[in-house]
């Protein structure tokens, strides 16, 4: 079977969510399915070949136009449908990881993915630059016209048949998997190498001894003006819990400068440090020191953060909104993302009881082990075979 995979998420210069869902889950099917040959595909006017991922193997080939984007995008997949994609790698299933401007025969089998609809259930966390790039893309049309469409939870699913009026049928769950990376660092200060990463992590992001951490991409609909609110006043309430600072890392996404006015804002503000964009190989110890992790997103199609934190032993508050239930199951307490009281609670409860640290660092963990690329892999090999098979 020869399958078409749209890469260009890959091109982003930071990789966060998508991004690292694609390039993680093309890794580990390349590494799976030796039966099948994959031709991955990406444009763009200017070189960026260097900053593609290599994949390497004779069952895989990567194939790229050099159109400019804007043009390539709005002019030749929107507007005239040409090039064909499928046609111009020569397949007949075509493999979307994300929605994006597409033109596909009506013969090729069509499998897309979508992450979330938080574009379609809150337009106000939105730029409105990208509510007209979501308006042009036409999410419900790219939907419909798909002949399965992967949703990362169930709540996403929920999503997908409410708002796009889509057929239950063809919408597949497939949760996503975190990487083996995210793990936990037992006894550091006793495996000299791990205590070494450990402070040259420290040292290099100037990390407090003891602090609440708060990883993810800087935009309204991750509510972070809420976990600053919410530190505030767990700072007043507990003046035993002043050596606890906060950690906010992540990049910049859109909307994001009523954070910062929010932070200049705070009583506390000198306790709370932004971080910016995180290497991925420095994450796995910036989870792992953290006293807590905290996440009380108003939406999340899936989230990653939570599961990867979990992963590394560490406690976490999420909110009780969309996804986040479903993915993190009983292993975090929750709370309500729109009651500042709520989160700050939370967060007070699991930083005074080591009892319940206990046993969310037990919990995270198991729940962390039900998520792996291999077990998202297998599962979008069988659509793949479903879908070749029905042909």
């Amino acid at each position: 079977m020869q399958i078409g995979i749209d890469i260009r998420a890959l091109m982003d210069a930071q990789y966060s969510g998508v991004p690292e869902y694609t390039l993680n889950l093309v890794k580990e099917i390349l590494k799976l399915a030796n039966q099948n040959y994959y031709k991955l595909f990406y444009n763009s006017g200017r070189d960026v070949s260097q900053q593609i991922p290599k994949f390497v193997g004779e069952n895989v080939e990567t194939v790229s136009t050099r159109y400019p984007n804007k043009i390539f995008n709005f002019v030749m997949q929107k507007t005239l449908h040409q090039p064909k994609i499928d046609q111009l790698l020569g397949v007949s299933l075509f493999f979307m990881p994300n929605i994006g401007f597409i033109s596909l025969s009506n013969g090729c089998r069509k499998i897309i993915t979508i992450h979330d609809l938080s574009f379609l259930r809150y337009h106000e966390f939105f730029s409105s630059k990208r509510q007209l790039w979501h308006k042009i893309i036409n999410a419900r049309k790219l939907l419909r016209d798909a002949d399965i469409i992967v949703a990362v939870s169930e709540n996403t699913k929920q999503d997908v048949v409410e708002l796009c009026d889509v057929n239950p049928n063809k919408v597949k769950v497939i949760y996503s998997g975190i990487g083996h990376q995210y793990h936990q660092i037992k006894n550091a200060q006793a495996q000299n190498f791990a205590f070494q990463d450990f402070a040259l992590v420290q040292k290099k992001y100037n990390l407090p001894n003891k602090y609440i951490l708060y990883l993810g991409t800087l935009e309204p609909r991750k509510n972070v003006e809420g976990v600053i609110q919410a530190y505030d006043k767990l700072r007043m309430k507990n003046k035993g819990l002043a050596e606890v600072k906060l950690i906010i890392a992540g990049g910049k996404g859109w909307k994001s400068k009523n954070i910062f006015r929010v932070w200049q804002e705070s009583k506390y503000k000198d306790d709370i440090q932004f971080l910016g964009y995180i290497d991925s190989v420095d994450k796995v110890y910036l989870y792992n020191l953290a006293a807590l992790f905290i996440f009380p997103s108003f939406y999340e199609g899936f989230g990653f953060p939570p599961l990867e934190a979990m992963a590394c032993g560490t406690p976490v508050v999420i909110s009780f909104a969309s996804s986040l239930p479903e993915v993190a199951g009983e292993a975090a307490i929750m709370a309500d993302p729109y009651n500042i009281t709520d989160i700050a609670n939370a967060m007070e409860q699991v930083l005074t009881n080591q009892g319940l640290q206990n046993d969310l660092i037990k919990k995270g963990l198991a729940q962390a082990r039900r998520f792996s690329w291999d077990k998202t892999a297998k599962e979008y090999l069988e659509v793949f075979r479903y879908l070749d098979n029905s042909a």
